[in-house]
């Protein structure tokens, strides 16, 4: 299957990710990207646009260490990600939901680069709040609760200085000035995210099921994390959803938990992550890691939160490829890779325990 890279994707930097993989040794529990490695050949990836800040810098690493082998990211987003990896056209995928126990079973694998038989597992490797960013001039600071943002969204709020806006942000003067919601174009996992929030943190307003795609009509449509970036960016009234990590100077909405309004923070992130449960599955492969996000936790968490995935075949039909998959991702699932990471895009790590589950589920890929 021919890899899709979308105009967006090639605008920002780094589009196609050139990287070396980890040697053997950076394929074990607690492996870094290592040096002098005896591994060669190429990796082909693509999916989720969150991750690309932090695949620069983990592929950067893996450069320098290991100069006989590649692989190529291209953040084309979740769904591209995800249907290159089910066609055979990638060696993993990086998404920003799990695949589904029907998307990930042997059959509907048979396309793929996995072995007959096999199925495919959800590694958790990113993590990242998902922050509600605008532009009004005039407006450094904006909060909003879960109802008031699904209105907004769905377009039953049009104007910044609606009552119900006012109400939350006392002391702020806002303008008469029409919304513009931007939502993104492609089939993404960051809208999943968004949306599985907005339906469980506003029931009654937000009344259609979590989807990659979005569910209502109106607004802007924007394609992939940069072209959301920019289209709030250069526009007048805007508001958008990306990754935190994309929010550079725009303002970023202050969102309600409890009765507190909070900023978007890696730990704040982390802390949701912690607090919500392993999904429990017998159609999953056995070495699946999925998380099951709680929107309602309250407390010093935010409920917006997003978690990237490799999802990576348990056996691949080449074993070299099954031998680099490992080494790679191991590497990024490391608390090395990920303390990379925090630096380069500002993630919420893993901890400990879930950087050891990945890891243990990574050896297991033959």
């Amino acid at each position: 299957m021919k890899m899709r890279v979308g105009a967006a994707a090639l605008a920002s930097a780094a589009l196609l990710l050139s990287a070396c993989a980890a040697n053997e040794g950076g394929g074990t529990p607690g492996g870094d990207a290592g040096g002098g490695s005896a591994l060669s050949g190429t990796l082909a990836a693509a999916g989720a646009s969150s991750m690309a800040s932090a695949q620069e810098a983990w592929v950067a690493q893996f450069q320098t260490a290991n100069p006989d082998v590649t692989v190529n990211y291209s953040p084309d987003g979740s769904g591209a990600g995800r249907e290159a990896f089910t066609g055979g056209g990638v060696d993993w995928a990086g998404s920003d939901r799990a695949m589904k126990p029907e998307e990930v079973a042997p059959e509907a694998l048979a396309s793929s680069r996995c072995a007959e038989g096999s199925s495919a597992m959800n590694l958790p490797v990113y993590i990242s709040p998902i922050a509600l960013i605008y532009n009004i001039e005039g407006v450094d600071s904006l909060q909003l609760d879960a109802p008031t943002i699904a209105k907004i969204f769905k377009g039953e709020i049009t104007k910044w200085n609606d009552k119900a806006i006012a109400d939350q942000n006392p002391g702020t003067t806002l303008p008469d000035l029409q919304i513009t919601a931007v939502h993104r174009a492609d089939d993404s996992g960051t809208t999943e995210n968004f949306t599985d929030y907005l339906n469980a943190a506003a029931p009654k307003v937000w009344d259609a099921e979590p989807d990659g795609e979005w569910p209502y009509k109106g607004g802007e449509a924007a394609p992939q994390t940069s072209g959301m970036v920019d289209a709030v960016t250069n526009g007048t009234g805007t508001i958008g959803y990306a990754d935190a990590s994309r929010a550079g100077d725009l303002g970023v909405v202050k969102v309600k938990v409890g009765d507190k309004y909070l900023e978007y923070s890696p730990e704040a992130a982390s802390a949701i992550v912690t607090e919500s449960p392993k999904v429990e599955d017998p159609g999953l492969s056995p070495n699946d890691q999925s998380i099951e996000i709680d929107r309602n936790a309250e407390g010093d968490v935010y409920p917006i939160v997003l978690v990237s995935y490799a999802i990576a075949c348990d056996q691949y039909k080449d074993p070299k490829t099954a031998e680099l998959v490992k080494a790679y991702l191991s590497y990024i699932a490391s608390p090395e890779g990920q303390q990379e990471a925090v630096k380069s895009a500002g993630i919420a790590p893993l901890s400990d325990e879930t950087s050891q589950a990945v890891a243990t589920s990574l050896q297991a890929i033959k």
